[in-house]
C-alpha cells in the first residue's frame, strides 16, 4: 500500500492523518517531559547522587531500542491504528485485548493525576479556587481541543512541550555559563568538581540500583509515538524520525538538565521534598523563581493530560471499531472530521468522575492505583519486544529481511539486552514495599484481564454451537 493510498483512504474505520512531522517529535517528548522532573528530580539526585546521569543514560540507551522494536511493528502494517494491533497479531488476540485496555487504564489513571496536579498548581496564584473546579475546567478545554481535529491536538502539544524544552534549556545554559565564570553560590562555587567531589555514587551501588525504579517511571509515555501512527502524514518518513531522535533528546534533556543543576549546587545540598529547578534561580538571585517553575509544571500536568485524553480515546476506538455491541460499536466509530469523539468523550467523563471522587477518596488509595498504573508500563514495553521479537522471526523464516522498512539494530541480542534490563528493573521492585505492592497488583489486574478474555471466548464460542 503506498502512502498516497493511505491518505487517501476513505474507509469509515481511518482516522485523518492530520499530525506533521514537529507534531508527532513534539508529541513523543512532550509525553515524557513531565513534572516528575521539574518537581522530583531532587528526590532521585538525594538517593543517589551523581550517578542519577549514568542511570539515565543506561535507561535511555534500552528506550532507544524499544523505540526502534515499536517502529519495526509500526511500519510492517501502515494501516494499524496503534501498536495494539501488531502486539494482538503477533501475539495472540488475547494479549492484544489485555495489552490495550492495560494501555487505556493507565492513561485514564495520569490522566487523572494530571488534571488533578492542575488544580492544585493554580492554587498557588488562586487559593481560594478549590483544584477539582479548575481541573474540570482545564479538562473541558482539553476535550474541546481533541474534538476539533486532530490538527489541533497535535498543535497544542506542540507548544505546551516547547515550553517545558524551554525550560531546561534555560537550565543547561545558565548551569553552563556559572561553572565557566565559577559563579559563588551560598551552597559554594558552580563548579563540575562538584559531580564527583561529594562521591559519584550517593549511596553506593544498592542506591545506584533502586534510582532505576523512579528513572524509568519517569521516561513511561516514550511509547505514545505509538498511537500517532494511524494519524501521520507520510508515516514511512516520519515515523522513524522520531523515533530515532526522541530517546537521544531525552537522554540530552534530563541528563543536561541534571547535570547543569549538580554542577551549580553539590547534589547533597539539594533539598529532596523540593525543585531543584527552584533552588538553582534562587541560588542566583532569580526572584519569583517558585512562580516561573509552578507555571511551567502547569504546562508540564497540562500537555500530560492532554496527551493522556488523545491516548485515552485512540486505544478505546483501536479496541471497539470491529464491535459488534451496540455500545461499543458507537465507540468504535468515528466523527466527519474522521477522529474518535464518542472514545474520546466516554474517556474524558470517566476522568472527569474520577477527578470529583478523587476529593472522597483517600489520597493513599490513589497514589497506589497510581503506582500500578506506573508499573504496568513496563509490561508494555516487554510486549513490545516480544512482538518484535515474533515478527522478526517470522520475516527471518520467508527470507523477506531485505523488505523491512525500520530494522532493529543489533538484532536479536538488543531485543534480549532489553528483556534482562526490564527483568532487573522488576527485581529492583521487590525492594521496596510501596513498588512490591504496586507490582503484585499488576500481576492481579493482568490476571484478571485475561481471566475475562477467555471467559469470553468461551461464552461465544458456545453461543457459535
Amino acid at each position: 500500500m503506498s502512502d498516497s493510498d493511505i491518505s487517501n483512504n476513505n474507509n469509515s474505520k481511518k482516522m485523518a492523518r492530520g499530525l506533521k512531522n514537529r507534531h508527532v517529535q513534539l508529541i513523543a517528548l512532550g509525553g515524557t517531559i513531565g513534572t516528575g522532573l521539574f518537581l522530583g528530580s531532587g528526590e532521585s539526585i538525594g538517593l543517589t547522587g551523581p550517578s542519577i546521569l549514568l542511570a539515565y543514560a543506561i535507561t535511555g540507551i534500552m528506550c532507544f531500542f524499544i523505540m526502534r522494536a515499536l517502529g519495526t511493528l509500526l511500519l510492517s502494517d501502515l494501516s494499524a491504528n496503534s501498536f495494539i494491533e501488531p502486539i494482538a497479531k503477533y501475539l495472540g488476540t488475547t494479549t492484544g485485548f489485555v495489552a490495550g485496555w492495560t494501555y487505556w487504564m493507565c492513561w485514564i489513571i495520569g490522566a487523572i493525576a494530571e488534571v488533578t496536579a492542575a488544580g492544585i498548581y493554580v492554587n498557588y496564584w488562586f487559593p481560594g479556587v478549590p483544584a477539582w473546579f479548575t481541573g474540570l475546567v482545564i479538562l473541558a478545554i482539553i476535550y474541546m481541543l481533541n474534538i476539533i481535529n486532530v490538527a489541533a491536538y497535535g498543535e497544542t502539544e506542540f507548544w505546551f512541550a516547547l515550553i517545558k524544552i524551554i525550560a531546561i534549556c534555560a537550565i543547561i545554559i545558565v548551569g553552563i555559563v556559572l561553572v565557566i565564570i565559577n559563579y559563588k553560590t551560598p551552597v559554594g562555587h558552580a563548579s563540575v568538581s562538584n559531580l564527583y567531589s561529594h562521591g559519584f555514587f550517593g549511596n553506593g551501588w544498592q542506591g545506584f540500583a533502586l534510582s532505576f525504579q523512579m528513572v524509568v517511571f519517569s521516561l513511561t509515555g516514550v511509547e505514545m509515538v505509538g498511537m500517532t501512527a494511524g494519524e501521520t502524514k507520510d508515516p514511512v518518513h516520519v515515523i522513524p524520525k522520531a523515533i530515532d531522535a526522541v530517546p537521544f533528546r531525552i537522554i540530552l534533556f534530563y541528563i543536561g538538565a541534571l547535570a547543569a543543576i549538580m554542577c551549580v549546587i553539590p547534589w547533597h545540598t539539594i533539598t529532596p521534598d523540593a525543585s531543584p529547578f527552584v533552588e538553582v534561580f534562587k541560588n542566583i538571585g532569580v526572584t519569583g523563581a517558585a512562580g516561573i517553575i509552578n507555571f511551567v509544571v502547569l504546562t508540564a500536568a497540562t500537555s500530560a493530560c492532554n496527551s493522556s485524553i488523545y491516548t485515552t480515546g485512540r486505544m478505546m476506538f483501536s479496541m471497539t471499531n470491529e464491535s459488534n455491541g451496540k455500545f461499543t460499536k458507537k465507540l468504535g466509530t468515528l466523527s466527519k472530521r474522521k477522529i474518535p469523539q464518542n472514545a474520546i468523550t466516554f474517556s474524558i467523563l470517566i476522568v472527569a468522575a474520577a477527578t470529583l471522587l478523587n476529593v472522597l477518596v483517600p489520597k493513599g488509595v490513589f497514589v497506589f492505583i497510581a503506582s500500578i498504573s506506573t508499573t504496568l508500563f513496563l509490561f508494555m514495553w516487554t510486549l513490545i519486544i516480544l512482538a518484535q521479537l515474533k515478527y522478526r522471526k517470522q520475516v527471518d523464516k520467508q527470507g523477506n529481511e531485505d523488505k523491512l522498512l525500520f530494522k532493529m539494530p543489533l538484532y536479536p541480542y538488543s531485543s534480549y539486552m532489553v528483556l534482562v534490563f526490564l527483568a532487573f528493573v522488576a527485581i529492583v521492585l521487590l525492594f521496596r514495599t510501596s513498588s512490591l505492592i504496586a507490582l503484585v497488583g499488576s500481576l492481579v489486574w493482568i490476571s484478571a484481564l485475561y481471566l475475562v478474555k477467555v471467559r469470553g471466548d468461551k461464552r461465544a464460542a458456545k453461543l457459535e454451537k
